[in-house]
């Protein structure tokens, strides 16, 4: 059995995590994959870049990074993939490594090993299997874009494209002997708040403040559990307002705040419950704070589908194939539901069942992000197993 050059690959996942890369701009680190690849024999032929970018609703300077590769024994056709964007929090990040944890050398921003470790994880697969000519079967190599912003880059891959793999493995967060098999849903929402603007000196009586507006609504939908955790009886889910942005000036009643929030279930009709309690509270603020003439103010409440919950049978030949090979290295898989999105929600939904392996990333979309070091090792010498098993 062929191990992985250890030093090659910690070399691979800091060069990676030192290039800057958020959602939508993911162009130098998938050039960076190209030329690693180019440099190893990978051909021009064996090499495509989607038009996930153009399809998305957020654009972007590039598509998915797609790599086939013939098999040179006969198998099914085996799928890696990890997504190459990173949070902003992540832009700017200098990788250090202190003792078996690597982190940013910058205390402002996050690490970025969610993803970079991933991407370098099945990058580190690639070269080793060209390094040293390993007996495979047929390879697909899938590194998606826009992970972060809503599943994009996988939501929008043609599956055709990816060569029709029977066995699917992403590596995104997590020990090494982490397996998700499963994945929450999510709402992506946007509240447009609408008043009426006066000046807030001479006659702020005769304003309406959308700014008041969302207060009131925020403070209902936490008073009555409907913001952050949500528990109702069996039912439970989450919901976050994260974007908030309105007013020019303090001398004028603000007429217009703009929100975005998000809603996340397991249970699809929890879910939407959620997101309506969302619509009632902002629809209802919005009736209680009127100009001096009795206007109200109004809200515009649109409520997208970002992707659906999923959960893949333990007995599903990825689950299997994966936890062998989580054994094979000495670790105990632990397989889990993940209450996050991941890009396996949309390959599971275009009919390819994918399990999220761990690649050694914790506390991420932090500033005390770090990558494990060892839990990384084990996850290359997992993924080489993997694709040449």
């Amino acid at each position: 059995m062929t191990h992985i050059e250890q030093a090659a690959a910690i070399k691979l996942v800091t060069d990676l995590i030192a290039i800057p890369g958020k959602s939508t701009q993911e162009g130098r680190v998938v050039q960076f994959l190209r030329d690693a690849m180019k440099r190893a024999g990978v051909s021009d032929s064996q090499v495509a870049i989607d038009d996930a970018n153009k399809r998305s609703s957020s654009g972007g300077e590039i598509g998915n990074l797609i790599v086939k590769l013939p098999g040179t024994k006969r198998g099914l056709r085996r799928l890696l993939m990890a997504h190459v964007d990173t949070v902003p929090l992540a832009v700017g990040a200098k990788p250090v490594r202190n003792g078996d944890l690597i982190k940013s050398a910058d205390p402002n921003t996050a690490l970025g090993g969610d993803d970079r470790s991933g991407a370098a994880v099945i990058l580190n697969t690639l070269l080793t299997i060209l390094k040293h000519k390993l007996p495979h079967p047929p390879l697909t190599f899938f590194w998606p874009v826009q992970e972060e912003i809503g599943l994009l880059g996988a939501r929008h891959v043609q599956p055709r494209a990816l060569g029709n793999p029977k066995l699917c493995f992403n590596w995104d967060g997590g020990p090494a002997r982490a397996a998700a098999i499963g994945a929450t849903g999510a709402y992506d929402i946007h509240i447009d708040v609408f008043g009426t603007p006066a000046h807030a000196g001479a006659h702020p009586e005769q304003g309406a403040s959308a700014i008041a507006m969302a207060s009131l609504a925020i403070a209902d939908l936490t008073t009555n559990g409907w913001h952050g955790l949500i528990v109702k009886g069996k039912h439970r889910g989450t919901s976050n307002i994260g974007i908030i942005n309105g007013g020019d000036a303090t001398n004028v009643v603000t007429s217009h705040v703009r929100l975005r929030a998000e809603a996340r279930s397991h249970d699809p009709k929890f879910r939407l419950k959620i997101v309506n309690a969302f619509r009632d509270a902002f629809t209802k603020a919005a009736k209680q704070v009127r100009t001096d003439a009795g206007q109200p103010g109004r809200v515009d409440f649109q409520a997208e589908h970002k992707y659906e919950a999923f959960r893949i049978a333990l007995t599903e030949p990825s689950v299997v194939v994966a936890c062998e090979a989580i054994r094979s290295i000495g670790l105990e898989p632990e397989t889990r539901v993940s209450n996050g999105g991941l890009d396996a929600n949309w390959l599971t939904a275009h009919g390819l069942p994918t399990v999220t392996l761990g690649c050694g990333q914790s506390a991420i979309h932090t500033t005390d992000e770090v990558l494990h070091v060892p839990s990384f090792l084990q996850a290359c010498e997992i993924a080489l197993r993997l694709a040449t098993a």
